[in-house]
């Protein structure tokens, strides 16, 4: 596998002065209806194209909106920032929206598709008389300079992979299955077809799983890679999604748990993500992590200690007890298999309280990689900010459609 383009394109082409002052007078009102333009989009779109609730969505995200902000979110910001350039730029947005794309084979037509229904729906919540033709074109231009944008990323990431574009499924078989203490269950698979191994990756990447559901739905989740690659096996782990007071159990992760064995056939495809080190320095890393945001962390740290084990590391972790601390013998093995390194883990069953960067001496020249709940990345970066450490070295992954509102969230064009 070639390496990957490090973001998307720096460079963003502008809108006509008209369109953007009709933009920029426009966004507070997209903003304000957005919360109604979204679901009706999604349910027209769903209706003409009920296949891609069935086969490429997530049902339970979007059974819960998350998917819906996550749409409203990107398309605002990017609107922001062409209207605004002072703003942050979207790089990390663009990439990380791409990857995903990919992830789940993602093809130019579909971005069509969802221009069609988008469109629709923001006539139909604002009228006719509100989406005037100039208004209509602006928002137009909007839209195809970010889809654009990410279909030339995404023509990039699928040559890296040398494939061609949405040819990224696999028919893998489950060759072993390690189930930790703390629940987790890791799956080590390889290629159905001996001629065609499975391709290499990048550490801290992620490959998509499709799982072939009773009502004859094919469902998609991403799972970080846990292995270090190079044999021709990759290996996931997945924790089950357990059933809360206003969501139920994890449709994919529970098909994982409950059925696949050694053996067992799955689909996956090939591995994206852009929370990956560069493998060109030697400069520290800060691995920080909640949860089962633990899994990119494992798969770095293999890749650390098999390439680069003098390599200044830092891991820090965050979670309920150790006992739910997911592959915690795994890395504390890799830990002692690193010359220059610290572990520290914070228990709230053992009243450690909060994960404390202060509280660990930080090197100046190193790079941060973060993977946990949306709550626990904010935390940390603001811990972060305050300590001096520019945002160019903080990278971060979140296992939610709405990874960027981490950064939306700073843009007054969803206030």
């Amino acid at each position: 596998m070639r390496q990957a383009p490090d973001s998307a394109p720096d460079q963003i082409p502008a809108l006509e002065p008209e369109q953007a002052e009709v933009i920029r007078a426009t966004l507070p009102l997209i903003g304000a209806h957005i919360d109604r333009i979204t679901p009706l989009f999604y349910t027209k779109m769903f209706t003409a194209h009920p296949e891609l609730l069935r086969d490429r969505f997530n049902r339970g995200n979007q059974r819960q909106g998350a998917q819906q902000k996550a749409l409203a979110a990107s398309i605002a910001t990017f609107a922001a920032h062409l209207v605004d350039p002072a703003l942050p730029h979207p790089r990390e947005l663009l990439s990380r929206i791409g990857h995903k794309h990919v992830s789940l084979g993602v093809t130019e037509p579909e971005y069509r598709i969802v221009h069609e229904h988008l469109f629709a729906a923001i006539v139909e919540v604002l009228g006719a008389d509100v989406v005037t033709p100039p208004v209509a074109a602006a928002w137009d231009r909007v839209y195809w300079l970010m889809a654009r944008t990410l279909i030339d990323f995404e023509r990039e990431l699928y040559d890296a992979a040398g494939v061609e574009p949405g040819d990224v499924f696999r028919a893998a078989r489950a060759v072993a299955r390690l189930d930790d203490p703390s629940g987790v269950a890791t799956f080590v698979v390889e290629s159905a077809d001996p001629d065609r191994p499975l391709p290499g990756f990048l550490p801290g990447q992620y490959i998509s799983v499709g799982a072939r559901l009773p009502d004859g739905a094919r469902q998609l989740r991403q799972y970080s890679l846990v292995n270090r690659g190079g044999d021709g096996r990759l290996a996931f782990t997945v924790r089950r999604v357990l059933a809360e007071a206003d969501t139920p159990d994890g449709e994919v992760s529970t098909w994982l748990h409950d059925t696949v064995g050694v053996g067992d056939p799955l689909e996956i495809t090939v591995p994206c993500g852009d929370l990956t080190i560069d493998t060109e320095v030697t400069t520290p890393v800060v691995l920080i992590s909640a949860g089962i945001g633990v899994t990119p962390m494992v798969g770095i740290l293999e890749y650390l200690a098999a390439e680069s084990p003098s390599r200044r590391t830092i891991i820090l972790h965050a979670d309920r007890s150790s006992t739910a601390h997911p592959l915690r013998e795994t890395v504390a093995d890799l830990a002692t298999r690193l010359s220059d390194v610290y572990l520290r883990a914070w228990y709230r069953a053992d009243d450690h309280g909060l994960l404390d960067v202060t509280r660990v001496e930080l090197p100046d020249d190193a790079d941060y990689y973060l993977c946990g709940g949306a709550e626990f990345l904010q935390y940390v970066r603001a811990q972060l900010m305050a300590a001096g450490i520019p945002a160019r070295r903080v990278h971060f992954e979140l296992f939610a459609p709405n990874d960027w509102l981490l950064d939306a969230d700073e843009s007054p064009a969803l206030a």
